[in-house]
Parts: C-alpha cells; sequence; structure tokens
C-alpha cells in the first residue's frame, strides 16, 4: 500500500486522538488507515462489527458488497442494523450507520452477488478484501479471486458457540485452498440458518478479522499468516492450529492449474435446477404441493427431521418427528410402502434424510423445498418464521 503523507485536520486530530498517542500507529498510521481501501464481502453478522469498527478506526474507503435486505431474524446478531431498517437493503442500512460513526469513510455499495463475473473488478484497487460471507462457493470464489491479483483475504465463519478466523496472504502463507482443498458435500455443514449461532460470536470473530485488517494497513504485528485461530465460547478457550501452504495447491502451489476464476456453486455440488433430483436420490417437492397432495391422500406421511428444540418453536400439526441423526436407527417406524416427505427448517437435513430413506429402499420419498420456513410463507402464515 502506498501512502501520501498528508496533514491530519484539526477534527480529524481530536477524532484519532487515541490512536495518536500510540507508537504503533502515530500520525503516519492514523494517515495510511485514512488513505486504506477496504472491501467488505457481506454486512451480516461478521460485516457488522467489521464495518462498525474499521470505520470508527479511520479506514478512508469501506466497499460493502450485498444483495440482501435486513430481515427481522437477522437483528439477533447483525448489530448495525435495528428495527426500523427491517426490509432495508443492507448495504443502505450499513451505509448510513458507517455515516453516522464516522462522516468522512466513504461508503461505496454495491446491491449484488459476488459471483466469478464480478469479483475482480470489485477487488480493483482496494488494499484488503474481507470474507463475512457464510456460504463454500462464495469462500473458494474470493479465496481465488484474492490469490490471482495478490490481495490479502481476512476469512472468519461462525457456527453455533465456535468461530475461526486467519489470514490468507498471497506470496506470504498458505491460501484457503491449502486449508480446505475440497468443498463438503451440499447439506454435510449446516448454515448459522440451520444450525444457529450464539448472537455475541459474530462480534468476537468479526473483531479478529478487523484488527487483522488494521495490522495489514498499518504494516505491524504478527498477522494471523498460516494459524488457523479456533474460539469455542462455551469454554471460553481460544487455540490455534498452523496451517502449511501445499506444495501442490492448484492455485497457490508450485504447479498451479487454476489460471482464472470458475463456477463455483458448480465446484461446490450446488445449483442443479428446481425439480432436478441428485442422481438415484430423492427429488424436491413444494410446500405449496404437499398441503395439496395432504388433502388429497391422507396416507401421506411428513417426517420432521429438525431437532427437540426447534418444535417448540413451530411445528406441523400431524407431521411426524424423528430428527436426522436418529433416521439411521428409527428408519424403519415408517412404512417402507408410505407416500413419505421429509422437512426442517429450510430443506437441506430433510433432503439427506430423504437421500438416506431412498438407499434403504423406501421408493416414494421426497423432500420439501424450503422446509418449514417456505411452509409458513407459501401454505400456513401462522406458523412462526425462525
Amino acid at each position: 500500500m502506498h501512502t501520501v503523507r498528508m496533514a491530519l485536520t484539526q477534527a480529524q486530530i481530536a477524532r484519532f486522538s487515541r490512536h495518536l498517542i500510540m507508537p504503533e500507529v502515530g500520525t503516519e498510521g492514523q494517515e495510511k488507515l485514512i488513505q486504506s481501501k477496504i472491501l467488505l464481502i457481506g454486512t451480516g453478522g461478521l460485516g457488522s462489527p467489521l464495518a462498525m469498527y474499521l470505520a470508527a478506526a479511520g479506514v478512508g474507503r469501506l466497499t460493502l458488497v450485498d444483495f440482501d435486505r435486513v430481515d427481522e431474524s437477522n437483528l439477533q446478531r447483525q448489530v448495525i442494523h435495528f428495527t426500523s431498517d427491517v426490509g432495508k437493503l443492507k448495504v443502505d442500512s450499513a451505509k448510513a450507520k458507517i455515516q453516522e460513526i464516522n462522516p468522512y469513510c466513504d461508503v461505496v455499495t454495491h446491491n449484488t452477488r459476488v459471483s466469478s463475473e464480478n469479483a475482480m473488478s470489485l477487488i480493483g484497487d482496494h488494499d484488503v478484501v474481507i470474507d463475512g460471507t457464510d456460504n463454500f462457493p462464495t469462500r473458494y470464489l474470493m479465496n481465488d479471486a484474492c490469490v490471482l491479483s495478490g490481495k490479502p483475504n481476512i476469512y472468519g465463519s461462525i457456527f453455533r458457540f465456535e468461530g475461526q478466523a486467519t489470514v490468507f496472504y498471497p506470496g506470504r502463507g498458505p491460501c484457503y485452498r491449502c486449508l480446505y482443498p475440497e468443498p463438503p458435500p451440499p447439506g454435510a455443514v449446516p448454515s448459522c440458518a440451520e444450525g444457529g449461532v450464539l448472537g455475541i460470536l459474530p462480534g468476537i470473530i468479526g473483531l479478529v478479522q478487523a484488527t487483522e485488517a488494521i495490522k495489514i494497513i498499518l504494516g505491524k504485528g504478527t498477522l494471523l499468516v498460516g494459524r488457523l485461530m479456533l474460539f469455542n465460547a462455551m469454554d471460553m478457550k481460544f487455540r490455534e492450529v498452523k496451517i502449511r501452504q501445499n506444495p501442490e495447491c492448484p492455485l497457490c502451489g508450485t504447479n498451479r492449474t487454476i489460471t482464472g476464476l470458475i463456477d463455483y456453486e458448480q465446484f461446490c455440488g450446488i445449483g442443479r435446477g428446481e425439480a432436478e433430483p441428485a442422481a438415484n436420490g430423492a427429488s424436491e417437492i413444494s410446500a405449496g404441493e404437499v398441503a395439496k397432495l395432504r388433502k388429497e391422500r391422507p396416507g401421506l406421511v411428513l417426517v420432521d427431521v429438525r431437532e427437540d428444540g426447534e418444535l417448540s418453536i413451530c411445528r406441523i400439526n400431524g407431521a411426524t418427528h424423528i430428527p436426522l441423526g436418529s433416521i439411521p436407527d428409527r428408519f424403519n417406524q415408517l412404512r417402507p410402502d408410505a407416500e413419505i416427505v421429509t422437512f426442517c427448517h429450510h430443506g437441506m437435513r430433510s433432503m439427506k434424510a430423504a437421500n438416506f430413506l431412498k438407499e434403504q429402499g423406501y421408493k416414494n420419498v421426497k423432500s420439501m423445498k424450503g422446509g418449514i420456513d417456505a411452509w409458513s410463507t407459501e401454505v400456513d402464515a401462522s406458523v412462526p418464521r425462525y
């Protein structure tokens, strides 16, 4: 990062005085922060504390990329969004708060989904990229784009009570593909929407990411390069795992085979057509179709594969409850000749259950697309969404 010396204004001196008196920052470091450009992918759980604290620290330009709108379920952890923001674009909601925190911060917003077509142009002249997303296709995409453009990529992820963070810095250490050479099978790793997350956790991990970004801009301290920081909130313990650069890595290894961006949905096994089943696996059926079939076929069996605690939130009357983890031990409670529809929260766990039943010889089994959330929006609005 090239910094041109500039004179801080009186207002900037007053605002950032606690930085200026630190020998590790001082006026020169604050000038670097003011001239820095950071790209933040996602303005949700991790993106919220990232955006707020980076702006407060004096980062000159923050570029926000998100395609979502604020939902009430976001407010438990996405602290940059308020109740009055429900329904607004997340990038607009976040920009308004950032400008209140630091009106000198230039906030650039892109209400779009990051993709192979726009990733390189979005990275552009930014000094640092921070990945605040929660899905594997985007993580691989941003990793590859950052390695190809030579930009540091600060990674973080959260789930329930656990989180992790590291820095992937091209030329200085391993990349995301060194840590995870292959993506997990679709549905193998639950998202926060499926498994939940402690509302405070993204604040802890997001601020670790923000700290690493500031250190990169300042050129100070020891970065989390080649070190995966793991945090367990239940035990209140931090631990560290070394990540070694894989010499056979197709992206950053000696003999690179990845020279451009690819289709990451396909790479992660995601993106089949709505009605297209997996090979020899179960197909999906919409919530509306399930409601219609229940009226026409009294023998239809609905199987709720959510966890016990989720039943206290909402349920579909008449459904049989067998948690996904219990399916291998209890599937014989279901008649092999029955017409079965499995469902969960959003449809990922139920597809795993349906595929398992197909493997056991159940021929007439489907998974309800969108889960009980779709049932609430398409069939019965009295069923609470969560």
